[in-house]
């Protein structure tokens, strides 16, 4: 019996079930909730409407100033889709250069302007080496327009002084300064420059390594028998590790005897005919002070007490300062002077090399005086002096030793 109620009430329930979903007009049914249809997204405008009631934007204009990109704004009053159209049509001007100021200057014009202008600060040494690449090595380069620069031009001209690294290394770096510029000024397209930093490759050329006196060249320099000019001259380079334009330059005021210093603040610099003028020191590491040891001492006091007349430690008759040539004649003599004494002959003996000397004498001092001290003394930094003499603190090295008397108890 209750198997019997147990079918009829399954057969009814599922009649009634069966009811509700599949047919249509069936008092019972099941409500599902509807689904929401998702409304198309509209395309975010790429510009938005300022206070001022224009759509605008920055937009590089190709240039730089100060080495930053240099930007100007473009607005529109009507929508962002129109802003954005004249934003592609000035960027498509800097790309066909429209953007440049004038198409008609040439290369080597703007080259001698660029020389005029931008390095009117630069030393006289300087200028001298960017007026020889222009007019020797981009000579060639004459009636090129600037604007129609190309990487060939650069690579033929780099192509002729193959195997003179150095001259190919002040090549490109006469080259790309000029370039730069022509960029900030706006008259060659930025876009463009990058093509030509792409074949600029770094140029491997390593210096002569600096060397010191060598042992015949010491003895020579004390068994010299040189005027007082000259040997006062020697000395203060032997024992100041001063440039030779500062030792040029000095005054008997620039000597502090009563401190034991040489104060230096300025040097002599030559110009292309040879007429010498004072400037400041290299960089401002080169306003120092430097010691004045005991060996140079006594000697530099007797000079500046009875062989000088006038203010300079060195000059010509009147006073004046001392000229390139005459300058010449002075080491021609000292060099003279010491081959006579010398047992083997003297060659490529320069007054440079008498300031690295010092340098290397100082390095051996370590751990007696820090680099950072001795780069004062010299008037550069302290990354030239680990980069040029870092062998010689090398070789002072004990790394074993080291070891041994960090752990020792």
């Amino acid at each position: 019996m209750e198997r019997e109620n147990f079918r009829f009430f399954s057969t009814i329930f599922s009649r009634l079930f069966a009811a509700a979903f599949l047919h249509p007009f069936c008092a019972v049914s099941v409500a599902f909730p509807a689904t929401k249809r998702k409304e198309p997204m509209m395309a975010k405008a790429k510009y938005t409407k300022q206070k001022n009631g224009y759509f605008q934007a920055r937009v590089w204009d190709g240039s730089y100033v100060d080495g930053k990109k240099h930007y100007i704004t473009i607005r529109s009053k009507k929508s962002s889709k129109d802003l954005e159209a004249k934003v592609a049509a000035y960027n498509d001007k800097i790309k066909n250069l429209e953007a440049v100021r004038d198409k008609n200057i040439l290369f080597l014009d703007y080259a001698g302007r660029w020389l005029t202008v931008y390095k009117a600060e630069a030393t006289n040494n300087t200028k001298r080496m960017y007026r020889n690449i222009i007019e020797k090595h981009l000579r060639q380069m004459d009636g090129v327009r600037l604007c129609d620069v190309l990487p060939i031009h650069y690579q033929t001209v780099l192509n002729d002084a193959a195997g003179k690294k150095r001259i190919q290394q002040q090549i490109q770096l006469t080259f790309s300064q000029i370039m730069k510029a022509a960029v900030h000024d706006r008259l060659y397209p930025a876009n463009l420059l990058e093509d030509l930093k792409d074949v600029m490759k770094p140029i491997d050329y390593k210096a002569d390594e600096k060397r010191p006196l060598t042992i015949n060249e010491k003895k020579a320099m004390q068994d010299a028998e040189l005027s007082p000019s000259d040997r006062i001259f020697v000395d203060i380079l032997y024992c100041t590790g001063l440039r030779c334009g500062e030792v040029l330059a000095l005054t008997r005021f620039d000597i502090d005897f009563s401190e034991k210093i040489i104060n230096v603040n300025k040097a002599v610099e030559f110009d292309d005919a040879g007429k010498p003028s004072i400037k400041e020191p290299k960089s401002k590491n080169g306003f120092r002070q430097v010691p004045i040891p005991p060996q140079l001492y006594t000697s530099l006091e007797s000079y500046v007490r009875f062989c000088i007349k006038g203010t300079l430690l060195f000059s010509m008759q009147g006073g004046k300062m001392v000229s390139k040539s005459s300058y010449r004649r002075k080491w021609d003599r000292i060099i003279k002077a010491m081959n006579e004494v010398a047992e083997q002959p003297i060659c490529g003996l320069t007054a440079h090399i008498f300031r690295h000397n010092y340098c290397t004498a100082m390095c051996y001092q370590i751990p007696r005086v820090s680099i950072k001290n001795i780069a004062a003394l010299l008037g550069d930094d302290e990354a030239m002096v680990l980069r040029i003499y870092n062998h010689i603190m090398l070789e002072k090295e004990d790394t074993a030793g080291a070891v041994e008397a960090a752990l020792s108890m």
